[in-house]
């Protein structure tokens, strides 16, 4: 009777769980299946709000006539630019110093610790920020986008915790066979912790694919603008924009096809997106493993 009684117990729960998880992921697919649907549906439809749970009168114009928009595809070079540079440049610095921090020997090593995590909890401001880059000679200039980024506190302790809790017998052996520190870290320390490298790599990525406030602060020429900032003028320019789509295609189009500024809006977002979008599910099998290594020390 008790196991009867147990088991469907636990059978309700795993309904209510699996239920609750299911409603869970429908609340966080939504609004990119909305973006998308809307993308898609006559632009007349989509700015009466007419369009919710599944497109109407389905056309592909909205994507053809916005990447004809000048400047977008420099901006996405621009954009791939800082992601990959930056992104290689602070996982290999966050591996490195995570790597020396576990030092013993290290010169200084808490000291050099506790002033790289300090900076996590104090920032000096807007304008200060803005000063020092301007006199470092980084407006109009790509170096903005990698230099400041490439130390990053909080990827060198989920680094440092998941190289601690790794058997210190592989390291010591490698000494004893007459490897350095660049050996033993290339060789041995790499290979082992390639998930939380995975993790921070999304981390990574997906902050400097975001960023567009250090190119509206710093950059004023168009040559280094991005698709993030692309996409914010362009929210707050759709009406203006939609109306120059509208009058340099061709003027016979029939009405759902006619750019609106809600037809605008929702493509780029959605162009902006989708690089991130389908980047991100070849790093997701290590996203687990290496926070909850990296997290919890041993």
């Amino acid at each position: 009777m008790r196991k009867r009684k147990s088991k469907s117990g636990e059978l309700v729960f795993q309904v209510i769980n699996y239920a609750f998880f299911a409603l869970f992921t429908l609340t966080c697919v939504f609004p990119f299946y909305y973006l998308f649907i809307n993308t898609i549906s006559s632009n007349d439809l989509s700015s009466a709000g007419y369009v919710t749970f599944f497109p109407k009168e389905i056309h592909f114009d909205n994507y053809m006539n916005v990447l004809q928009i000048d400047g977008l595809a420099h901006a996405a070079y621009v954009s791939i630019y800082r992601t990959v540079a930056g992104t290689l440049l602070t996982v290999g610095a966050s591996a490195f110093l995570g790597y020396l921090f576990t030092k013993q020997e290290m010169w200084l090593r808490k000291v050099w610790y506790r002033l790289i995590i300090i900076t996590m909890y104090f920032s000096a401001g807007l304008i200060p920020w803005y000063i020092t880059m301007n006199n470092l000679g980084l407006t109009n200039n790509y170096l903005a986008y990698i230099l400041p980024t490439i130390i990053a506190p909080f990827n060198i302790i989920l680094v440092k915790t998941f190289i601690e809790a790794l058997p210190p017998s592989l390291e010591e052996s490698a000494a004893l066979d007459g490897a350095g520190y660049t050996r033993v870290f290339v060789s041995i320390i790499v290979p082992l912790i390639t998930p939380i490298l995975a993790t921070i790599t999304i981390f990574s990525a997906v902050s400097q694919w975001n960023s567009f406030i250090d190119t509206a602060f710093l950059m004023t020429d168009t040559k280094y603008y991005t698709l993030q900032f692309l996409l914010w003028r362009y929210l707050n320019e759709s009406t203006s924009l939609a109306a120059l789509i509208r009058n340099s295609t061709d003027m016979a189009a029939s009405l759902q096809h006619m750019q609106t500024p809600t037809s605008v809006r929702m493509t780029v977002t959605m162009i902006v997106m989708l690089p991130i979008l389908i980047v991100y599910p070849f790093f997701q099998r290590f996203f687990v493993k290496g926070i909850l290594i990296g997290a919890v020390k041993g």
